[in-house]
């Protein structure tokens, strides 16, 4: 269904099916003022009180609808996310028919063929939203041409709910490609082998356990260092994401980074590695996307920054920065 080619940004408007009705309506008119028959009189009152009646329904039975939209688990921008749309009909004299609803981020109509007085429906929905971020639902539009297709009426309903749209994952040969690097498929000379052996120190995430913390070094710096071993280090991957966003560097080139670093990410907790995310002043873990909703919607709100911004970054973290992709 091509909302395009229906929707409009009045109130009301003609159909064809009305225009070719009101143009009878007026021929009858013009015949009954000129020959005086009763019969072309009592004609035009009929049409005239239909067209009386198709206004007064298809308002009285928008006016009374009320909406509320389920929470959407997990959105991603590019991709269908579904909730449940319950439609509410207050009236106590009018039921409604073909009504149809639409909104900028409704990937397709939702069609209610029958909503009888003071009942209430629930519809599936799909939204598509095309950039990730915190996206407020403000309005949904009803229309219909109830109850003689002779108007199409709208009316603009309220709504207030709220998304955290997480950022556009990559096509799966783009995540293959980048995924490489930290799995040590094609560099195996650096891979970290599976022993007991120290591999390297990072900084304490919430969830780790006390008894791989790096006393002597945490006690020099001030801050909890944990102890990464071989075997820990071949079955997780650190990521950064550097936030900084210099002069020339466009949203989409911004965006694409973003993206890059979710997909990199999406695709690790799907092979079983545990994830270290650090973003200024925070730092996530996840495990078998277990922790993962903190870390997509991190990076659902993260913006750009003028300024750089110092971080914590080991010798086998996988960084992501808008100043010439991931290393």
């Amino acid at each position: 269904m091509n909302t395009t080619d229906w929707t409009f940004d009045g109130v009301v408007r003609l159909t064809r099916v009305g225009t070719a009705y009101l143009i009878f309506t007026l021929v009858i008119g013009f015949a009954a003022l000129n020959t005086g028959n009763n019969a072309l009189y009592i004609g035009l009152t009929f049409m005239l009180g239909c067209l009386l009646l198709s206004g007064i329904a298809s308002k009285g039975g928008l006016k009374h609808l009320e909406v509320a939209m389920s929470e959407i688990a997990e959105a991603w921008a590019g991709q269908p996310a579904e909730a449940s749309l319950r439609i509410i009909n207050r009236s106590k004299i009018w039921n409604v028919r073909d009504v149809v609803i639409t909104a900028p981020d409704l990937a397709q109509p939702v069609l209610i063929p029958l909503l009888a007085r003071g009942s209430t429906v629930d519809l599936p929905a799909s939204f598509t939203f095309r950039r990730r971020g915190r996206v407020e639902l403000k309005k949904l539009d009803f229309y219909t041409r109830y109850p003689f297709g002779f108007f199409l009426k709208k009316r603009r309903v309220r709504i207030d709910s709220e998304v955290i749209v997480y950022p556009r994952l990559l096509p799966e040969s783009a995540a293959r490609e980048r995924f490489r690097p930290a799995t040590g498929e094609e560099s195996s000379a650096n891979r970290p082998g599976a022993g007991t052996e120290i591999h390297s120190f990072r900084e304490y995430v919430r969830g780790d356990s006390l008894r791989h913390v790096y006393w002597k070094k945490s006690a020099s710096i001030g801050r909890w260092i944990m102890k990464q071993t071989d075997l820990d280090a071949a079955r997780s991957v650190h990521v950064v994401v550097d936030p900084y966003r210099p002069r020339g560097v466009s949203d989409d080139e911004f965006e694409e980074m973003v993206s890059a670093a979710t997909t990199f990410i999406y695709h690790a907790l799907r092979r079983g590695l545990d994830v270290i995310l650090t973003l200024p002043r925070v730092t996530l873990r996840a495990k078998e996307y277990e922790g993962s909703v903190g870390m997509f919607r991190a990076l659902a709100v993260i913006e750009g920054s003028p300024e750089r911004v110092q971080q914590s970054i080991d010798r086998n973290s996988v960084v992501f920065t808008a100043r010439g992709g991931n290393a």
